[in-house]
């Protein structure tokens, strides 16, 4: 079989990618020059956008009760967490799960059931409380057990909650 060198070239960028490499080993391959332009005379390479971290993850700080005391921010313009500018919606973080409650007051609880500590706890918007999947009890947005199916359920644990001036900071403290 006869290979078309124009059109079964394959161009650096997608070559890189199809090794799986992460992005700081596929950054040191382009700043090392290790001959792998002759892979195409084309470009293919994506330019990022100037100012634009081309990686963030959204969050820095601690969010896991294992690693110390809670202290983390989340930035809510990162696409991880921009959904929490909608009421009603929430997301997990660490140990932690931050929902943006009704009259978009923001609250953080632990995000683990008291029971059995199963990750497994939501925020339910029309009934304005979190919800344990696994056994049915809830828990009002101040922490406090509503509806205890498991005798004695102990109260979950809030967090501080404070929102940055220009909105798009969220800080989260034990």
């Amino acid at each position: 079989m006869n290979s078309n060198p124009t059109t079964d070239q394959m161009k650096r960028g997608e070559f890189l990618r199809s090794l799986g490499m992460s992005s700081a080993a596929l950054m040191a391959f382009y700043c090392m020059g290790t001959g792998l332009t002759a892979c195409s005379s084309k470009s293919d390479d994506p330019s990022p956008t100037p100012g634009t971290p081309t990686t963030s993850s959204g969050l820095t700080g601690n969010a896991e009760t294992a690693k110390g005391a809670i202290n983390f921010t989340v930035d809510l313009t990162n696409a991880d967490f921009s959904k929490l500018k909608t009421v009603g919606e929430f997301v997990k973080v660490g140990n932690v799960l931050i929902a943006n409650t009704k009259g978009g007051k923001y609250v953080t609880i632990q995000r683990d059931c008291t029971h059995e500590h199963q990750d497994l706890v939501s925020y339910q918007l029309a009934s304005d409380n979190f919800y344990c999947n696994a056994h049915g009890s809830t828990y009002a947005t101040d922490g406090s057990v509503t509806v205890a199916i498991i005798s004695g359920q102990a109260a979950m644990k809030l967090y501080k909650t404070t929102l940055s001036a220009d909105g798009n900071k969220l800080t989260v403290t034990a």
